[in-house]
């Protein structure tokens, strides 16, 4: 047996690479590529999405827009032209999931501060009171990078609008109050050709690190 072994043993050895090789090739060829869903307004919570838009269900992108940031900068869609964003709904004053919601998004800040394809955008939902020196100031104590992540403000009509027809991320208010918008716990990940491609719970861990990833994985398509 032995002899029969030691005669054939480089057959063998060939054999069990070849079948190895094999084996890896059949599973990556049957492992289904990882892939990121594209969102329309019919795919989400109808309470998140204007009922002008609930019906499309295709070839919806972010509208254009017009803000001004924590710098008095005006910012609008050309700063973020084929570039990967994440955009949230927020406000200085809150203290409830804002601030664990600002953590978590310098989290990701830190993550991306070496790629020059990805920037975060932030709205205030309360322009009133979140003025730019509110603004710049709440960007200073949180330590955010005024080269990756835009604070904006401006009027409250085209942030509802964003809001409501393009992030598909905010509930409505009180119905007496117009444009009075309940902000959520949700980050959007918006790709290069300005389509929505995730929803991520910004208050927690598990959900930036995927969120990460996924930032992560677009940045290589």
């Amino acid at each position: 047996m032995k002899s029969i072994f030691k005669k054939y043993r480089i057959f063998i050895g060939i054999f069990a690479i070849f079948s190895i090789i094999t084996l890896f090739l059949f599973y990556s060829a049957l492992k289904p590529a990882k892939t990121l869903p594209i969102f329309n307004p019919s795919d989400v919570n109808p309470e998140l999405v204007d009922s002008t838009v609930q019906y499309i269900s295709k070839y919806h992108t972010i509208a254009d827009f017009t803000f001004t940031n924590q710098n008095g900068k005006t910012i609008t869609q050309k700063d973020y032209e084929g570039k990967i964003y994440v955009a949230d709904f927020f406000f200085t004053t809150c203290t409830s999931i804002c601030p664990k919601m600002t953590a978590n998004l310098f989290d990701v800040q830190a993550a991306i501060k070496d790629n020059p394809k990805v920037m975060l955008l932030s709205h205030t939902v309360f322009p009133e009171t979140d003025s730019v020196p509110v603004l710049k100031a709440y960007a200073k104590k949180y330590n955010i990078d005024d080269k990756k992540w835009n604070l904006v403000t401006g009027d409250k009509k085209e942030i509802y609008t964003m809001a409501r027809k393009s992030y598909l991320a905010v509930k409505l208010g009180k119905p007496d109050e117009l444009y009075d918008m309940v902000h959520t716990e949700n980050f959007v990940l918006v790709d290069t050709k300005k389509r929505v491609r995730g929803f991520y719970d910004g208050t927690k861990k598990e959900d930036i690190k995927k969120l990460i990833e996924d930032i992560n994985f677009l940045s290589k398509e």
